[in-house]
Formats: C-alpha cells, structure tokens, sequence
C-alpha cells in the first residue's frame, strides 16, 4: 500500500545525562505508524544507554504538540489486523514508556490531541504552556481512546477522563490539564518553558541513577497487565476504524 504522507522525523540527541528525543510530522506533529514504531525504538534504545541519566520528550516546531493518529493511515485501513496494527503502536509507544527505567519529562509546548494526551500522560513529568490545550476527539470519529485511557485515566482519575472523552469537540485549557494533575507547571513562553524543562532534567540528572530507577517503578506499580491490556484495547479501535461512520466522518475532518 503507497503512502503519500510523509514519515515523519525522530531524532535523539544525548548530552550530559539527558537525552531529548524529538518527534515531527509536518501534519501538525501526528503520528504515523512507522513513526509510532520508530519513537518506540528510540525510548528503549535511551533506556538502555547507561550514558543516559533522564529522558526528555518534544515533538518539532512551535505549535501543535500532537495531533495524534494519522488521518491519512487511519483512512488506508482496510481490515481488522491492519487496523489493530496501527493502534498497537500507540500500545507500544506507552508500554516502552512505562518499562523505560529512565524518568520521562514530556515539554508539551502546544495542543494535545487523541493520542498526544496519552503521550503525554505516561510521561513521569509533564511541564506545558498556557496554549497546551488538550481534547480527546475520538468518539468524534466514530471510535473511543481505548489504548491511551489507561496512561490518562492513571494521571487525571476516571472521572476527568470521562468528562473529556464525552465532550469529544471540546478543548479543555492547559488550567484544566494542571487541575487535573496532567500537567505539574504551566508557563507563559517557550522560552521559559524551555529553561523549566532544561533545569528539571539537569536537576535529575544530578541524582542517584538506581534511587531514580526504584522510584520509577513505584510510580508505575500495578500497570504490568498493560503489556496485554493495550494490545486488546487496540484490537478495539481497530474494528471500530473500519466502520461507515468512521470512514464518513475522517474525510469530514479531513474537509
């Protein structure tokens, strides 16, 4: 199957204990996914690197952080195992995550959507700017975040979660997000959030490496049963994807 769309950039830039891994798109920084496949390399790649103290992930330019899935992939799927594959990307983008025995600080410099909210729930600090407006469009489409609402449900509570998958047209504000628990500071600047992000993983860095290790499995006790549970999650979606309704209102979206 051709693919007109781009794949997308990854980058992994390492120094001083802190690798930033860097993700872009030109449709405003969604994933494909082979991107998906890629980004999930490159967190178990930095997991492993003993030169590697924190992890900071971005995603490229000054808008959008995330869109989430790609349209035009989501669009190409055509039966159920093509169309659990592509979600289990998302799956294995927070399962790595998850597993990744470094802390995660996630630098959320615009809106968040779909998948980009559950990106940016599994990292182990999210630090925003007041334009990192976050919504969870799926039912707007015809299918639900399935795969992501356990990373989201875990940093937001079930009932916030709840409130922003049936308000699927809705943008909830980066004061919500920081309500909510999402986010642990919001700023005015990309400047500022830049010097926020840097000194927080120099801060990190700074610390026993095994103390930083132990207390990352603390933060994520009780999530082994995710290995399996996104993988069906996304077996979900991917039936959903397939349906009229989906199909009508992605080329809408896409209008």
């Amino acid at each position: 199957m051709s693919m007109s769309t781009s794949p997308g950039i990854l980058s992994i830039n390492i120094s001083n204990g802190i690798a930033t891994l860097t993700f872009g798109h030109p449709a405003s920084n969604s994933f494909p996914k082979e991107l998906l496949q890629q980004l999930t390399e490159a967190i178990q790649e930095v997991g492993a690197n003993e030169a590697v103290q924190v992890v900071v992930l971005k995603s490229e330019g000054i808008g959008v952080f995330c869109a989430g899935a790609s349209f035009d992939e989501l669009l190409a799927v055509s039966n159920e195992a093509e169309g659990a594959a592509f979600f289990s990307g998302f799956a294995n983008v927070i399962n790595a995550m998850r597993a990744c025995p470094k802390v995660i600080i996630g630098r959320i410099q615009g809106k968040a959507i779909g998948g980009g909210v559950g990106i940016a729930a599994a990292c182990d600090y999210t630090l925003a700017t007041r334009q990192a407006s976050i919504k969870l469009s799926e039912l707007a489409i015809g299918i639900g975040p399935f795969v992501i609402e356990p990373a989201v449900s875990r940093k937001i509570g079930k009932m916030a979660m709840s409130q922003m998958t049936l308000t699927a047209q809705e943008w909830k504000s980066a004061e919500w997000a920081q309500q909510q628990g999402l986010y642990a500071a919001i700023f005015e600047t990309l400047p500022e959030l830049d010097e926020a992000v840097q000194q927080m993983a120099a801060q990190l860095a700074s610390y026993n490496p095994q103390a930083l290790l132990e207390i990352k499995k603390v933060f994520w006790e009780g999530t082994d049963h995710w290995a399996t549970l996104l993988l069906e999650r996304a077996a979900i979606s991917g039936q959903l994807v397939l349906s009229d309704f989906t199909k009508n209102a992605l080329l809408q979206f896409k209008k």
